[in-house]
């Protein structure tokens, strides 16, 4: 009765679990989108963690540079034994006078300082710190549409061997029934014996080829699942099922591109970036030829007091505050060379800004060209794909009819399922192309 009693409750717990055991395996097998991917990705990417850690050290930074601009304030203490109190005043070897102090003593006080103008140089370590935070955020918005673009390369490389698969299934499928039907004309004398072992041969070879590709798509799902910070063999599917959409992509010519890249591009903005730090780092350089001024103050109670004449066994307390100016006359020849470095640095950075614009020009060009490629790769597919269909009908009705041989039909359909894949290839190189532009545009 009671091992009854256990298998009722626990068929009760499963009936009840049932359902959300069922949700949760349908949430993790939904197909995803490439937007969907992208999401996941800029959550969970590894590298963009990085990136962002990266950027949020920076603002850290900031607030450091800042903490610099508050006064320095100590306190401070001391205890201590004193040695006898010896006053040579008649010379080194003579007698000396020994002043009674105690032989223990203490002190505390506080130290105060304040920087009122060392040449602007805690300010603009400030201004330095932000615009390396700003380059900070432009590299981070350049690696996401690096791993966007790169789980697109992914995703387009699954979704063209889902189809691959397809395409090779089917026509596995379709070479069987044509092996049945051509053995059946051998049985009755119709075709040769060569042509059951050659379509055996192509059938096998086509069996071989959807191995090679199942092991592509386990590939391709692996290297998604890394760029969306997944466990590498978690469960992932696409929806490769959906025709992709080309209408849009033909929108902007290559000026246009251009122009959105030189104020888009987190790679542009990033020397421009540069530009600036460097410019900054020249007046920093340069503010050593500048006074430092100063307010201090300081204030302390010593035991026993034998700083001052006379001298006494009692507490006393002693203060100053001040302003204090300093100039390092050293600095008046040794930051000619170290302000000419910052000068050359700064040249430098002015040449990589321009180096780096003929080089956003080239990129943009040659992304822009590979589009137009693509999309005419995909007009020419579409028409290679009626053409091949209707040759493969017309030869595979002149075969059974005896006039035509074996081998020009199964060139025909190697022919057609050649046609098939360069169709998808060309589809998603189009999208490929169109992603990587976006990309090194800064709009993806």
């Amino acid at each position: 009765m009671k091992q009854y009693k256990t298998v009722l409750v626990l068929s009760i717990l499963l009936l009840l679990l049932a359902p959300f055991i069922y949700a949760q395996h349908i949430e993790k097998s939904q197909p995803l989108s490439l937007e969907e991917i992208w999401k996941v990705a800029e959550m969970n990417n590894r590298q963009l963690k990085l990136s962002d850690l990266n950027h949020q050290q920076s603002k850290i930074e900031i607030l450091e540079a800042k903490d610099r601009l508050l006064p320095e304030f100590s306190l401070g203490g001391d205890v201590k034994l004193n040695s006898k109190f010896l006053i040579y005043d008649n010379g080194l070897f003579s007698s000396p006078q020994d002043v009674p102090v105690k032989g223990y003593g203490y002190g505390v006080g506080y130290n105060l300082n304040l920087n009122l103008y060392n040449g602007g140089k805690d300010k603009r370590n400030i201004d330095m710190k932000k615009e390396e935070e700003t380059r900070k955020q432009y590299e981070v918005d350049l690696q996401k549409h690096s791993v966007k673009y790169n789980a697109a390369v992914a995703y387009f490389d699954l979704y063209k061997f889902l189809h691959f698969y397809d395409f090779l299934h089917a026509e596995i499928e379709a070479e069987k029934k044509q092996l049945r039907l051509i053995e059946s004309l051998h049985k009755n004398g119709t075709v040769l014996k060569s042509d059951v072992l050659r379509t055996s041969v192509i059938l096998s070879q086509l069996e071989l080829s959807l191995s090679d590709v199942r092991k592509k798509i386990e590939i391709a799902k692996q290297r998604l699942n890394i760029l969306m910070g997944r466990e590498y063999d978690a469960e992932l599917v696409i929806k490769y099922q959906h025709i992709i959409e080309l209408n849009a992509i033909t929108d902007g010519d290559y000026n246009d591109y251009l122009d959105i890249a030189f104020n888009n591009s987190p790679a542009y903005k990033m020397v421009n970036s540069d530009i600036k730090w460097s410019e900054l780092n020249v007046k920093q350089v340069k503010a050593m030829l500048m006074p430092k001024v100063s307010l201090y103050s300081n204030y302390n109670y010593n035991y026993p007091q034998i700083s001052f004449y006379p001298y006494s066994n009692d507490l006393w307390g002693f203060g100053q505050t001040g302003i204090k100016l300093q100039y390092s006359i050293d600095n008046l020849y040794k930051s000619k060379h170290i302000i000419a470095h910052a000068q050359a640095v700064s040249s430098q950075v002015n040449e990589k800004a321009e180096m780096k614009k003929d080089e956003i020009s080239l990129q943009v060009k040659e992304a822009y060209l590979q589009q137009q490629q693509a999309l005419e790769s995909v007009e020419a597919a579409e028409k290679n794909i009626i053409k091949t269909t209707e040759t493969v009908r017309v030869i595979r009705s002149s075969y059974l009819n005896q006039e035509s041989l074996l081998t020009d039909l199964l060139d025909a359909e190697n022919a057609l399922l050649e046609a098939k894949f360069n169709l998808t290839t060309a589809r998603t190189n189009v999208k490929v192309t169109h992603i990587r532009l976006l990309a090194i545009v800064g709009i993806l």
